[in-house]
């Protein structure tokens, strides 16, 4: 049992009998930690700010290195404003923050999950594209799940420049002299895959830069649900929320935007 003082960020939490919470953290220091909040619901209770959803802050507590740890208190709370009034904002938050929950195991110290996470959730904050952070997000990520696809280069001929598609069977992009090497590739738009292969490699500071048509996004969506159905596996519902945003965020934002 160790005492700590860590910055967290909120992944999830859950009422626990009528006054009590569990609270999910990914904690700069101790990596992911369940700790259970007695009282989380009393009036007046001074981690109730900290405990709110898109919340990063500086978390004091007990953790334990079986079971559950306990939260004490809370300083420093900054909560990402913007995602928590934003309904389309925040349904891509949540799904970066359910990607970064099944990335890891419980308990492993990872500060540059840590460090990625807390720079697309700030940007997202300061409203740059939340759809281009999440594709980029997704992409540097597949490592974690043990995915290395090759997107430097044609895995036939090492070519770097032109048009390219992917390759299950080669694990990485051909060039379209050598599309024909694999009649399964994912026969993608060719300027999807540019854009992945950018995305491989960028810094989050550089999207500002990047301005994509719908029509570009969408083949992009498609190309990276491929390789997280067929490499990965997992099916989240935060991710069926935003699949499904585009039906009725007309409706819902103001006429205004």
């Amino acid at each position: 049992m160790n005492l700590v003082e860590t910055k967290g960020i909120l992944l999830f939490s859950k009422d626990h009998k009528e006054k009590d919470k569990l609270v999910k953290i990914f904690t700069e220091s101790a990596g992911k930690q369940m700790f259970y909040v007695k009282g989380a619901h009393r009036k007046n209770n001074p981690l109730a700010p900290a405990l709110l959803s898109y919340t990063e802050a500086t978390y004091m507590g007990t953790i334990k290195t079986e079971g559950l740890s306990f939260l004490n208190n809370a300083k420093d709370i900054h909560p990402f404003r913007t995602i928590q009034s934003d309904i389309f904002i925040a349904g891509y938050a949540t799904y970066l923050l359910n990607l970064a929950d099944s990335a890891i195991d419980d308990r492993v110290y990872d500060p540059h999950l840590y460090q990625f996470l807390h720079e697309a959730l700030q940007l997202m904050d300061q409203e740059n594209d939340a759809e281009i952070i999440t594709n980029i997000f997704e992409i540097q990520i597949l490592h974690r799940f043990g995915i290395t696809p090759n997107w430097t280069h044609c895995a036939i001929c090492g070519k770097t420049d032109g048009r390219f598609d992917y390759s299950s069977k080669y694990s990485g992009i051909l060039c379209e002299q050598h599309w024909g090497m694999d009649e399964r590739r994912y026969h993608a738009d060719s300027r999807a895959i540019h854009f992945i292969r950018l995305f491989s490699q960028i810094s989050y500071e550089q999207i500002a830069s990047i301005k994509l048509k719908p029509e570009t996004k969408a083949a992009i969506r498609r190309v990276i649900d491929l390789l997280y159905d067929e490499y990965v596996g997992i099916h989240l519902k935060s991710k069926k929320f935003i699949d499904q945003m585009g039906q009725w965020q007309d409706v819902l934002k103001p006429k205004n935007q």
